[in-house]
């Protein structure tokens, strides 16, 4: 058990995904000056609110989370920061301490598990959603002459789709509480499943917009 400083966020955070942060709130100021001064490394956790808001406390917190390294930053004054930051391990917050200044949690990391194969039947499913997802995306952006978003690329899947699942699902537009499902599901052919059904929910959203603009 590791007790961490903590970010809670209005979004959920997948390992390996990329975050750039403006720190501006006097207590995630100080906790981006203990991190970075900090012997084990500049690191701290993140969790999606799952009610509340990201500025003046009082949120309720998700207990699944990730932690996040700060790669670079920029003391832009006033003691504001602005940070570039990568999701690195899958963490289980055991037990939320004070929010003196900042929030701190009791965590132990939560390795993922490839357990629970994913057939190459569903694979090929996972590819043709993702695809038709996409072929919505870009007729909303023809309608709009915007240039059309690039697809991501799915070798990583093809090669081991138990811990690259979340690599992919990065790139695919979805709400925060369905990337909370995927980043949730203990087992890979779960997280397969959670992804396959946020693609799903985000193409209903894609499909109704595009409706919307006919």
């Amino acid at each position: 058990m590791t007790v961490m400083p903590m970010f809670p966020l209005g979004s959920t955070l997948l390992p390996g995904e990329r975050l750039p942060l403006h720190v501006f709130e006097p207590r995630y100021q100080a906790l981006v000056r203990d991190c970075l001064t900090a012997t084990g490394g500049p690191l701290f956790g993140t969790v999606l609110i799952a009610r509340g808001h990201e500025v003046g406390g009082g949120d309720v917190r998700n207990d699944i989370g990730t932690t996040v390294r700060i790669v670079s930053h920029v003391d832009i004054g006033d003691g504001r920061y602005a940070l570039d930051c990568i999701g690195e391990e899958r963490i289980r917050v055991r037990h939320w301490l004070g929010d003196d200044p900042y929030p701190r949690a009791e965590v132990e990391v939560w390795p993922v598990s490839p357990a629970g194969r994913v057939s190459d039947r569903q694979l090929q499913q996972l590819i043709e959603k993702i695809t038709g997802l996409y072929v919505v995306l870009n007729r909303i952006r023809e309608q709009r002459e915007d240039p059309p978003p690039a697809p991501p690329s799915l070798l990583d899947v093809l090669e081991r789709p138990g811990d690259h699942l979340y690599a992919i699902a990065s790139w695919v537009p979805m709400g925060a509480a369905d990337r909370y499902a995927v980043l949730a599901a203990a087992l890979a052919d779960e997280r397969y499943q959670a992804f396959a059904d946020a693609i799903d929910n985000a193409r209903e959203i894609a499909e109704f917009r595009l409706s919307e603009r006919q």
